[in-house]
């Protein structure tokens, strides 16, 4: 079991994410925007991160800033996974300078992210 923050605006999408990753038996936490996700992966330290691209009072690049800037070393090392649909070349070339593990588009395929939080969350 991978304990799991997935942090979206979008309520459709993070019940789609906890659904499918629920059922793979892990644990997801959600957040609905990018300050209240970044106090979540401070407080409950997550396995790995779901992060969203745009999103209010923080986008998502600037909660991984946050996050590996951090002075918790637990924090900063957390996975984070970018899940957007900001599909552009300098979308997910910015995502992966910020410091993500990985960039995946929307729409996306269920069975690869559960495998790709499955592979991150075992520290690979």
């Amino acid at each position: 079991m991978v304990r799991v923050l997935a942090v979206d605006d979008d309520p459709v999408i993070l019940r789609l994410l906890q659904l499918n990753l629920e059922l793979e038996g892990h644990e997801v936490l959600t957040a609905a925007d990018g300050r209240s996700g970044l106090e979540a992966i401070r407080r409950e330290h997550p396995e790995v991160v779901l992060l969203d691209v745009m999103m209010p009072n923080l986008d998502g690049f600037q909660v991984c800033n946050e996050i590996r800037a951090d002075p918790d070393p637990q924090v900063a090392a957390t996975p984070i996974i970018f899940l957007s649909a900001k599909a552009q070349e300098l979308d997910i070339t910015t995502g992966m300078a910020a410091g993500a593990d990985a960039y995946v588009t929307k729409p996306f395929d269920p069975l690869e992210l559960v495998e790709l939080v499955d592979r991150l969350g075992r520290g690979g």
